[in-house]
């Protein structure tokens, strides 16, 4: 099914829904033999330069001669046209190509390829997030600045250099924004101000401090009009940005409605329907609610605490007990970095999988422009070209502000034993060791393009299938406990899917969601509000790690039917993340040159 958009203002039909209605359906060109490789090529680097900021983190730094470090996204009407007539024509140039002649390796670009086309357009025309979105303009801009700050791909002075560049481009690129920006749903609105706060402070202090002596002056000129202008974009939307459409029954919304199952079908890359994935999700959580409350009678017995007969009650004792052992806001990041050590340990111990040649994965801060969305951790790769120059597992700090309850209600959730757990999923071995393997495939455009717009089923089924993997090989001695909080992990996981289909749909209420996550999935009450709030600034994301976990499993008992006495789960992990970030159907048929069955 596709979606035809009109144009808000004129009420006249874009182009492009003939090209998205083709991309969805399928194309009955002539096809030819066409060579791939040029335009795969073509498409990586085009799309690159679109986003300067984008492609100078991966390693990308000139383009045609322009030097993207200095430059920041053209995100005007003018360069949004130029965007849409690219992945239109391009999506009528790739009908052109035969398919059924690519190799196997040509054939799965070919098809993230057509996919991105679809995305790219759908938020380009549909989604519309460069109109409606502030927070799409300020993390942007944080981006731009924080990584020449971060990333060592040049001499601090040049990198120095960039960023004045860039700081001299915030006001033009604010105006930008605001002569864009209507329709923004409020808690869009909100978290954008939040973030754009991080900012100013990343401006005003974090970077100034960087700045070599010498080119002090340049800064500070470059900073007084970048804070001037930042400082009147929040203005801008704290007042008139409210105003902007949205009177009456008109509120602006953050749901999809009926083009989440367009989104959905095209995020993910999957042939599943939201309604399946929704079916799925809401009968595991039974049975997961089930296993847990066997556990939970196991982890109070052993800790001498009564066991009561109902379900909710003994499975909320059991967690409230492991939830007494959790850090404090000053040791978060000391035992990040504790817990990861132990893991790299544990799977080197058991063979799991092959460990990075690259000791480049460093632990620091979440940076404060990405603390709305990443608020408990995140990981960020190693730049696609130049992945020497280190990852970032990134722990968001408990902020200094909140209160005695809210401080420990997150400190409860994201416990001695939780904790342990989103290191495995965003380091060892999971997001930092499969970033890795994907930083070595070759040629160097295929790694760009699996890198940059690869599948998130993929990237985030892995590091859930890594976290069960590493439990079921016995790491922590087997811990009831921690078997607990895994099992707590995987409710998440299908309350994550349950929501963002329902409050996506139209068929959940955020008291309906609350409930799902306070009450049936036992989250603190701190994690579900900030749940609730990215269910509110993503869509189809939240899925991705139900449908990923689920397809790693199938890919993998599949392979090991095919494979019979010739199975090494070692060999299997190595060979699965050498393919880099393709959609799990076509990693199947990568590895067995067969389809992947239900």
């Amino acid at each position: 099914m596709h979606h035809t958009t009109k144009n808000r203002r004129t009420g006249h039909r874009f182009p492009w829904a003939v090209a998205l209605a083709l991309l969805l359906t399928g194309c009955s060109a002539n096809k030819q033999a066409v060579s791939f490789a040029p335009l795969e090529d073509e498409f990586v680097y085009t799309t690159l330069s679109f986003s300067p900021i984008d492609a100078s983190a991966q390693g990308y730094h000139t383009h045609q001669g322009a030097n993207l470090d200095t430059a920041l996204d053209d995100l005007s009407r003018q360069a949004i046209n130029r965007r849409r007539d690219f992945y239109s024509s391009f999506h009528q140039r790739l009908a052109n190509v035969d398919v059924n002649r690519l190799p196997p390796e040509d054939r799965a670009d070919y098809d993230i390829i057509q996919n991105e086309l679809g995305l790219a357009l759908f938020d380009l025309d549909i989604a519309q997030t460069w109109n409606h979105n502030p927070t799409r303009y300020v993390e942007l801009i944080g981006s731009a600045l924080f990584n020449p700050y971060i990333l060592d791909y040049a001499p601090k002075p040049e990198r120095a250099k960039h960023i004045i560049a860039r700081l001299e481009k915030v006001p033009a690129f604010c105006e930008t924004a605001q002569r864009n920006l209507f329709r923004a749903p409020a808690i869009w609105i909100k978290v954008a101000r939040e973030e754009n706060e991080g900012n100013i402070q990343l401006v005003d202090k974090t970077l100034r401090s960087f700045i070599p002596e010498a080119d002090k002056p340049a800064y500070d000129h470059a900073a007084l009009g970048a804070l001037d202008a930042l400082r009147a974009f929040d203005h801008f939307m704290g007042t008139e940005l409210p105003r902007r459409g949205g009177r009456g029954d008109n509120v602006p919304d953050w749901r999809l409605g009926e083009n989440y199952a367009t989104k959905f079908r095209l995020a993910l890359a999957t042939d599943l329907t939201p309604d399946r994935v929704l079916a799925t999700a809401e009968a595991d959580l039974k049975a997961v609610r089930g296993r847990m409350f066997d556990l939970s009678k196991q982890v109070l017995a052993a800790h001498s605490k009564p066991v009561d007969g109902d379900i909710n009650k003994t499975i909320a004792a059991a967690l409230d007990l492991i939830a007494q052992r959790h850090s404090t806001p000053d040791a978060f990041l000391k035992e990040a970095r504790g817990d990861l050590g132990e893991a790299r340990e544990f799977v080197r111990q058991k063979n799991l999988v092959t460990p990075p040649a690259r000791d480049n994965l460093q632990v620091i801060e979440t940076p404060p422009f990405l603390r709305g969305i990443y608020s408990v951790a995140g990981f960020n790769p190693a730049p696609a070209l130049q992945p020497e120059l280190g990852a970032f597992y990134w722990v968001t700090p408990v902020p200094k502000d909140w209160d005695k309850a809210r401080v420990e209600s997150k400190l409860r959730e994201d416990n001695f034993y939780a904790f342990k757990l989103i290191t495995i999923h965003e380091a060892m071995p999971g997001h930092y060791v499969q970033f890795e393997f994907a930083n070595n495939v070759q040629p160097k455009t295929r790694r760009i393009l699996r890198a940059v717009i690869g599948n998130n089923p993929y990237i985030e089924g892995w590091a859930q299938y890594a976290t069960q993997t590493m439990l079921d090989a016995g790491f922590f001695g087997d811990s009831p406990e921690l078997r607990l909080a895994f099992e707590k992990q995987e409710l998440r996981v299908l309350a994550n899917a349950i929501m963002d289909i329902r409050l996506q749909t139209n068929r959940m209420t955020e008291q309906q969601a609350m409930d799902l996550m306070e009450k049936e999935t036992f989250q603190e009450h701190q994690e579900a509000v900030g749940k609730y709030q990215r269910a509110q600034l993503s869509s189809a994301q939240l899925p991705t790690y139900l449908v990923g976990w689920r397809d790693w499993i199938r890919v993998r008992d599949q392979y090991k039917s095919w494979k019979g006495g010739a199975f090494q789960l070692h060999d299997f992990h190595d060979a699965a993340l050498k393919e880099g970030a393709v959609p799990l159907p076509v990693l199947f048929r990568l590895l067995t040159g067969k389809a992947l069955g239900q």
